[in-house]
């Protein structure tokens, strides 16, 4: 590839960034560090009346912390409506637009006059008016949009996913340019903006395939080169409908919000729609850019799914550093006020985070299904009460084990089970009577890592503690 790359990423700050828009944000930035090129940042903010400075940070924290830097902007449209207005004026004097004087109410009319059934195209009723009576109306002041005069014959292009593409010109309406208020359409500000910024390659969702015949004449029309084209995949649903918010499709700051590692994130996003040519799933940051081309987009949609999120994102936190992971750990507790000034000194908690990585998916698990390990103030579970605490021996059996512990002055991960097992076999019954009902009084759960394990990373204090809680919870119940 001799020409330097520029890819531009687009968004219309009307909304956060979302998983579409981080995907093809993603994708341009894979590309262009790939090839050594340059990453635009440009707002298209032409819609005034939605587009916010909230939604312009949002998506800028968005794109932050996922790491997708960009070289140059945010460029916005707003700044540059001069342009777009030289660039009709350009197209008026080449006679490839003209003024569109039909009112709104109008067009409503024509329309619903016309056939049931079919496509609207606009009739192209003030194509007929003369230059001059053109002008005579325009100095009037009557208000008028610009519209792009469509040529007869065909208009193709190459895309880089789905092929050569051909579209017959009779199915493009002289679609409109500058709205009567003088603001751009899409069409309009994006081939400006593109021609421009230089850009080389447009890289973006495959929604946009029906756009790009109508911005090809527009380049065609003032003698530019077109850049390459590749439409992304669409994005579904595990239900394969459009992804939405019942699909768990929401900003990308929720998802860091929910626990998820930008590394993790960034990674199953990258495969969503690409493939690197073989089976593997797990890439660092620098891999991604290594392997990435546009060779290797699909035609077919993507599947979003959160359970295979938590696969990547629980992968991520398993290979994470002790370092790494106590300081996300204790940022989350910290966060949700589980932390607590008499926690474990750093060995503890390593010791607690090693054992409990295994089975974590998210970061909040440490703060809401693994809150024991880091605080007193938890409830048992319903269910794991019902299922292991309803065994009226246990009412006896449990003071003899706290009685026996407190005489263990090692308190280690042999003697605690010994201890244990000793107490049950004399008792008659089996191990993991006491086992069960010790797991849901020092963690809350019928599900845990292994119970003597548990003690060993509470600490003997602790553990206790808690069975002393256990023993007054089953004397209070009826």
């Amino acid at each position: 590839m001799t020409e330097a790359v520029r890819v531009r990423f687009a968004p219309s700050p009307t909304g956060y960034l979302h998983v579409g828009g981080a995907r093809t944000a993603l994708f341009n930035w894979l590309f262009t560090r790939h090839h050594g090129g340059k990453f635009i940042l440009r707002i298209e903010d032409t819609d005034m009346a939605r587009s916010t400075e909230e939604m312009v940070e949002g998506i800028l924290q968005g794109l932050r912390w996922l790491g997708l830097d960009w070289d140059e902007g945010p460029y916005f449209q707003s700044q540059r409506i001069d342009s777009y207005r030289a660039f009709v004026k350009d197209l008026l004097e080449r006679g490839c637009a003209y003024r569109c004087f039909c009112k709104p109410e109008e067009l409503a009319a024509r329309k619903n006059e016309q056939e049931k059934g079919q496509a609207w195209i606009y009739d192209r009723r003030c194509l007929s008016l003369s230059r001059e009576e053109s002008d005579r109306l325009a100095k009037e002041e009557q208000l008028f949009a610009v519209r792009f005069r469509v040529p007869t014959g065909k208009t193709a292009h190459h895309d880089h996913v789905f092929g050569d593409i051909e579209v017959d010109n009779s199915n493009i309406e002289d679609f409109v340019l500058l709205r009567s208020d003088g603001i751009p359409t899409y069409h309009l500000g994006v081939v400006v903006d593109d021609i421009d910024m230089s850009i080389t390659h447009v890289i973006r969702g495959a929604d946009h395939i029906s756009n790009t015949p109508k911005q090809v004449l527009l380049y065609r029309a003032v003698d530019q080169p077109l850049p390459e084209f590749a439409h992304l995949p669409l994005i579904l649903g595990p239900d394969k409908q459009r992804l939405s918010k019942r699909h768990g499709a929401t900003s990308v700051m929720a998802y860091a919000a929910m626990g998820y590692l930008p590394e993790a994130f960034l990674n199953f996003l990258a495969l969503l729609g690409w493939s690197p040519g073989n089976n593997r799933e797990i890439m660092t940051r620098q891999e991604l850019i290594e392997l990435f081309s546009l060779e290797g987009v699909g035609k077919a949609d993507a599947v979003f799914g959160l359970e295979k999120l938590d696969w990547f994102n629980g992968e991520y936190i398993r290979k994470a550093s002790a370092e790494e992971l106590r300081k996300l750990a204790v940022s989350e507790l910290k966060t949700k006020g589980v932390w607590q000034q008499n926690m474990p000194d750093e060995p503890f908690l390593d010791a607690t985070l090693d054992l409990l990585r295994i089975r974590t998916r998210r970061l909040t698990d440490f703060s809401a299904t693994f809150r024991a390990f880091f605080a007193d103030d938890f409830e048992y579970q319903m269910d794991a009460v019902s299922r292991f605490l309803g065994e009226p021996k246990l009412k006896s059996l449990l003071p003899i084990l706290l009685d026996r512990y407190r005489q263990d002055a090692d308190f280690t991960l042999e003697s605690t089970e010994k201890t244990l097992r000793d107490v049950a076999e004399k008792a008659g019954v089996k191990a993991g009577l006491l086992i069960n009902a010790l797991r849901v009084g020092l963690t809350g759960q019928g599900v845990a890592p292994g119970l003597f394990d548990v003690m060993q990373v509470l600490g003997r204090d602790r553990s206790l503690a808690r069975i002393n809680r256990l023993i007054e919870y089953l004397g209070n119940r009826e």
